[in-house]
């Protein structure tokens, strides 16, 4: 999860594309009474500037598993969603910072998970919640 900014600007490789799987931690998902299933495929590309910061747009795939939020019966979704974001060598509160050697996805791709997660998680998209009148 490691773009190496410093060794691709010696090798003149100003952009470059990527892929991995990302275990992330255990309490990861918000979505109550779920959980991330299995790891998150992250896909992207990179584009180094002239002022050495790097443009990096990814996507990110995975899988929440858990009981619906309306009925408590299992349920599960798959989520897929694109993120653009900056990295830069200074102080700035609206990107992200590196070192201007080496940049670490982490922090980026564990954001875009929070992010992209639903509010909630339905067994099927008309779920109306728990039958109170069949007992």
């Amino acid at each position: 999860m490691k773009i190496e900014v410093k060794k691709l600007n010696a090798l003149k490789k100003y952009s470059g594309v990527f892929e991995f799987d990302y275990q992330p931690p255990e309490n990861m998902c918000m979505v109550p009474l779920c959980k991330i299933d299995g790891s998150v495929k992250v896909q992207g590309s990179y584009d180094i500037y002239e002022d050495d910061s790097v443009g990096v747009s990814f996507t990110v795939k995975y899988g929440v598993a858990g009981q619906c939020s309306y009925c408590l019966n299992d349920a599960a979704t798959q989520v897929e969603q694109a993120f653009d974001v900056l990295f830069v060598t200074e102080d700035d509160p609206d990107n992200y910072r590196y070192d201007g050697i080496n940049i670490n996805l982490e922090t980026a791709v564990d954001d875009a998970i929070l992010f992209s997660q639903p509010n909630v998680l339905l067994c099927r998209e008309d779920c109306t919640g728990i039958d109170l009148n069949n007992k």
